[in-house]
């Protein structure tokens, strides 16, 4: 598998992909993520504008969407029910979704976003049980709760070097 960043011409692509992700969400019992039609067309092009959107490609073909950056997010300046375990700075994860077509392509995005910086955090809803499966699969600790812009609650993990 390999990494790359998306181009504004394949848009579509991603969207087609996310509607999938709210479909499989739907399907696994988490009815409350990713309403409203989020991610939408605006929230994918400045991902792509910003240089953070990226595929996981397994012979070329898109089997994963992730948006990646390095740096602070607001939404985590304050954790309820727990805390990160370093206040380093850290790589976020957010916004990812499978095919589902290619075994293990969520966990390489995840082992390719720590590559990057050793510090990593990510966040789902309560309701999101095989993201938050996947995520400690890969290493990552529950850390707490923290609230996105909108004021909606998600479980916080993090994975770090020991």
């Amino acid at each position: 598998m390999e990494i790359r960043k998306v181009r504004m011409d394949e848009v579509d692509k991603v969207l087609d992909m996310y509607e999938m992700g709210r479909q499989f969400m739907r399907s696994h019992g988490n009815d409350a993520q990713w309403i409203n039609g989020y991610p939408g067309r605006d929230t994918v092009e400045g991902d792509i504008q910003a240089g953070n959107l990226y595929f996981c490609e397994e012979n070329g073909e898109p089997a994963a969407v992730f948006m990646y950056y390095f740096g602070e997010d607001p939404s985590y300046a304050v954790i309820e029910d727990g805390a990160w375990p370093n206040d380093r700075p850290y790589g976020v994860i957010h916004r990812i979704a499978s095919l589902g077509k290619v075994k293990g392509a969520a966990s390489y995005c995840m082992n390719w976003g720590f590559a990057q910086c050793h510090n990593l955090r990510v966040d789902t809803h309560e309701k999101n049980i095989p993201m938050q499966n996947m995520v400690k699969k890969n290493g990552f600790v529950r850390c707490g709760i923290v609230y996105m812009q909108d004021g909606s609650p998600r479980v916080a993990f993090q994975k770090t070097e020991s």
